[in-house]
């Protein structure tokens, strides 16, 4: 996917890849836990009660994830 930009310099393209394993492992590993403490009824202390929060969490480093290694 590529975007364009139009910057006072000039037109830039901003092109989106794919996270690094590590970071998509992480997003993936906190989505599953996210999941089991909201259908299953794990008791995880810092997340029960928010798990809307930690989704937002898991999306946001993925979102990240993609946007910086495609700087």
């Amino acid at each position: 996917m590529r975007v364009r930009l139009r910057a006072e310099q000039g037109v830039h393209d901003m092109g989106l890849k794919a996270p690094g394993i590590v970071t998509f492992m992480l997003s993936v590993i906190l989505t599953v836990v996210v999941l089991m403490s909201k259908f299953f009824g794990a008791e995880i202390p810092w997340l029960t009660g928010n798990e809307s929060w930690a989704m937002l969490v898991s999306y946001m480093i993925l979102m990240l994830g993609c946007m910086v290694r495609g700087m």
